[in-house]
């Protein structure tokens, strides 16, 4: 398969902008709350925007926001967004053979990228269409350069919205994950899979706190598609 640039690049790029926007609208405030809880925490808007730019990682940054305390628990914080991020190496092996297109370089700035949600549409376009490096890039770099901008509008006028939990503000990210599991609902494989990682993660963090449910909810949610998936084992 040709590497490169693709002669459709510019009908790439306008797709992964036409999918990823929806998206956007919905990090945005996501980013925002991040910006104005890491001010809360006494973080300064440059290291909540140093955060935002250096660790890439929504889930991670609000866990890491859970444990600051003064003195930072550093080893507690490695190991906690460790684990929570350990999923990206799952997206990341069911997303190298779809990138035949890529070359070197860019597989390994595009997976620096690397999000749920862009991971999210990059499986969903890859059902019916190859991915390629202009339509990863404009979805992936887009959401990222939104983050990072959003975190830093947060963190600047977080001082002046107060806390942005009371009007539920937090929930948005979850309420963005509903929407992309939506999106791949195929009945009984879905069914089991989001059932088994709903409650494992929710036991889970009855139990033991975060952020072992991330992981616990991960591991179950693929055990149960492997046992609910037709065909032979």
């Amino acid at each position: 398969m040709d590497r490169g640039i693709s002669p459709h690049w510019r009908d790439d790029v306008l797709a992964g902008l036409g999918d990823i926007w929806p998206v956007m609208l919905a990090v945005a405030p996501i980013a925002g709350l991040f910006g104005a809880l890491a001010v809360g925490k006494g973080l300064s808007i440059a290291e909540a925007s140093a955060m935002s730019v250096l660790v890439f990682a929504g889930g991670a940054q609000f866990a890491a926001l859970e444990l600051w305390s003064y003195p930072v628990p550093v080893a507690a914080l490695v190991f906690s967004t460790l684990l929570i991020n350990a999923r990206h190496v799952l997206m990341g092996a069911s997303l190298m053979p779809k990138l035949g297109r890529f070359t070197r370089l860019q597989r390994l700035a595009g997976m620096f990228m690397l999000t749920d949600e862009a991971w999210a549409l990059a499986e969903r376009r890859a059902l019916g269409r190859s991915l390629t490096p202009a339509y990863w890039f404009a979805l992936a770099g887009t959401l990222g350069l939104t983050w990072i901008v959003s975190s830093v509008l947060g963190a600047w006028l977080g001082s002046f919205l107060g806390d942005p939990r009371r009007i539920g503000a937090d929930f948005a990210f979850t309420a963005l994950f509903i929407g992309l599991i939506a999106g791949f609902w195929n009945g009984r494989v879905a069914a089991a899979t989001i059932a088994a990682s709903g409650l494992v993660a929710a036991a889970t963090y009855a139990a033991f706190g975060t952020p072992w449910h991330v992981a616990a909810g991960a591991f179950a949610g693929i055990a149960a598609a492997y046992l609910a998936a037709p065909g032979p084992r």
